[in-house]
This record gives structure tokens, sequence and C-alpha cells, in this order.
């Protein structure tokens, strides 16, 4: 029996239990909710050099510790509020990731303030359009893309940390910009039928 036929999830999902509900739930589908960018800009900088699974057992204590991922209150965090989150162990106690994220949270408003919505700058890479890939093994999926280089790159020049390719590529699956769910997988209709759905409110 083929690959197209059997159903099965994404194999890199099924390790865990909060794998399994963030593969289901989140993972490519397509949003222009810029409070879910930000979100996902703070875990997938904070996750550089660690596994995913570490930063989602985390999720809930970067929620607290980063004012429920508001960008305009994490902008404002000063010296005083570094040591405080150095000291918290529900999030990873890096001084740099830390003080990365405050910074990135005032170049994420500087984009918003340019383009009107951060998510708008992101899908502006995409026309606006998911990229729909039929991947049929893991050994198929890319760590990084020609968006990903030319997005990290752009970043980079506007002051973004932690924020290379990879780290951005796996930004870009999340966010649904690419669906890199297999062709086996479930979920690759779901998120397939998402994005042609997906009418960013800018349009």
């Amino acid at each position: 029996m083929g690959v197209y036929t059997v159903k099965e999830p994404c194999p890199w999902c099924t390790a865990t239990p909060e794998y399994v509900k963030y593969h289901d739930e989140e993972w490519g589908v397509p949003t222009d909710d810029d409070r879910i960018h930000f979100e996902f800009l703070v875990l997938e900088s904070a996750q550089a050099g660690l596994s995913w699974l570490t930063i989602l057992k985390k999720r809930e204590g970067y929620r607290k510790a980063f004012a429920n991922f508001n960008p305009i209150k994490v902008a404002n965090f000063d010296n005083k509020m570094v040591e405080i989150l150095k000291a918290n162990p529900d999030i990873v106690r890096n001084r740099l990731k830390i003080e990365s994220t405050i910074t990135n949270a005032r170049h994420f408003l500087a984009i918003q303030q340019e383009f009107g919505s951060f998510a708008r700058y992101m899908w502006s890479y995409f026309d606006d359009k998911p990229i729909q890939n039929k991947w049929k093994t893991m050994a198929e999926v890319p760590a990084t893309s020609k968006e990903s280089d030319q997005i990290s790159k752009d970043l980079k020049k506007r002051g973004f940390k932690f924020f290379g390719s990879t780290i951005c590529y796996a930004n870009l699956q999340a966010l649904g910009f690419v669906n890199d769910h297999l062709l086996s997988c479930p979920r690759n209709k779901t998120c397939a039928d998402l994005g042609k759905q997906f009418r960013p409110h800018w349009l």
C-alpha cells in the first residue's frame, strides 16, 4: 500500500502528547494575527540550540513572563525586568535570548508601523498565499528555503536576533506559510483547504 493511501500523522509529532496536540491543532495553520506572529517569534527565537519540545513545555511560562505576548509591553521591559526573567525557571534563562526578545519586540513594532502589520510584512514574501508542498517523507522536508533566507537576512538587517534561516523556516512551517505536513498525514489536506480559504485582512 502506497504512502498516499496510508493516512498517518507526520512522524515527528507522535512522541509526546504536547507534540500531538500542537501538530493536530496549530502547526501549518495560516494566520494574519499579529499576536500569534509575535508569540511564535518569541518561542522560535528561544528555541535556538534547543528542542521544540523544551519550548512547548515552557510555553505557558513564556506567556506569563512576556505579558501574554504583547509586543508593546515587552518592548518596554527594562534591565530590572531582564534580571527578574533571568531568575525565572519557567523560561529559558539565557540573558542573550531574553534581551533579544525585548529588542525583537521593538523591531516588531517598527515593522508594524512601516507595513501596517507584521503579518503583512511576512506574507508579502509569499504574495499572501501559502505554499502547498507535497512531501512524501521527512527526508524531503527542507531546513531552509529561498523565502526563509530572504526574510531572515532582512530581519537581521533590521536588528533582529536569534532568527536565522533555519529558525525562520520553522516559523514559516508553524504559521502556515508553507504546508509541510506529509502527504500521508490527514492534516496535509486540512491545512491545504485552510490555505485555499485564507484571505488576509488587508486584502
